[in-house]
């Protein structure tokens, strides 16, 4: 019997950036910068589940629009000063409920 682990993908894309504003949804070719991670995720024979967690409604929308899972992420867990692995341990609760 093969046990095969689930390899799960969590893509973080705060909505506030302090360099650039809204930097997710910046088109490059005509698609939002997100756009190239979530799709190089959702082909990949490696991943099994796509999540996006964010903080911004228009970053979740557009993710799920294209076929990623996602994850409202409380803004104590998107500030300038928040750590990525404080949100990506959110993100892992939020899944294992």
């Amino acid at each position: 019997m093969i046990n095969k682990t689930k390899i799960i993908a969590i893509i973080l894309a705060r909505g506030g950036s302090k360099q650039i504003k809204n930097k997710n949804l910046d088109k490059i070719n005509n698609k939002p910068l997100i756009y190239y991670t979530i799709k190089e995720c959702l082909r990949s024979n490696l991943i099994d589940e796509t999540w996006v967690s964010s903080d911004d409604e228009n970053i979740l929308k557009f993710s799920k629009k294209i076929g990623a899972n996602i994850i409202k992420r409380p803004k104590k867990f998107s500030r300038d000063n928040t750590s990525s692995e404080s949100s990506w341990i959110h993100a892992i609760k939020y899944l294992k409920k």
